[in-house]
């Protein structure tokens, strides 16, 4: 209920955006620091000390981290689409699961032939389970920051057209 206040500030549309995109991500690094607790705990434990395996650690955090952004991204955009607080979270989740998990079920259907497996690369699920087997590809990078940037430009669109 704060958009009408956020537009008589002279602010534009895409500061507004980004500080709440940014604030949502910020509470997603905040949520993801206290679990570090665990890596640092294995590492002691573990017989001999420290035998852990940090690089499937680290990327899973990457791959999580990224995958918290996109879905804040995602959040960002469901709750400009609607005034509702319990809308925004429905059509979010919804919009979520069918990144992470739709695209996947759509192409394991065989529906489309060889274009399988560009439907089944379009969703979440195949660039986080990379990441999380510790291996950063550039592809996956990118697919995220794409990802996030292609929400956040829709969120500056909606936004954009309540105005006229």
């Amino acid at each position: 209920g704060t958009i009408e206040l956020l537009f008589t500030k002279p602010l534009t549309d895409f500061e507004i955006i980004l500080a709440k995109y940014l604030a949502g991500l910020l509470l997603v690094i905040f949520s993801l620091l206290p679990t570090l607790i665990y890596y640092i705990s294995m590492k002691q434990l573990g017989n001999p000390p420290g035998n852990i395996d940090s690089g499937a650690f680290w990327g899973s955090y990457i791959g999580l981290f990224f995958l918290g952004a996109g879905f804040v991204s995602m959040g960002v955009f469901a709750s400009a689409i609607t005034q509702n607080q319990i809308v925004a979270f429905i059509v979010a989740v919804f919009i979520c699961f069918f990144f992470f998990m739709g695209f996947d079920l759509i192409g394991s259907y065989d529906l489309f032939g060889s274009l399988d497996s560009i439907i089944i690369n379009l969703g979440i699920f195949e660039h986080y389970h990379a990441m999380g087997r510790g291996v950063l590809d550039t592809r996956d990078v990118l697919y995220f920051l794409g990802l996030i940037e292609f929400f956040i430009m829709l969120t500056k669109t909606v936004l954009q057209s309540r105005r006229w």
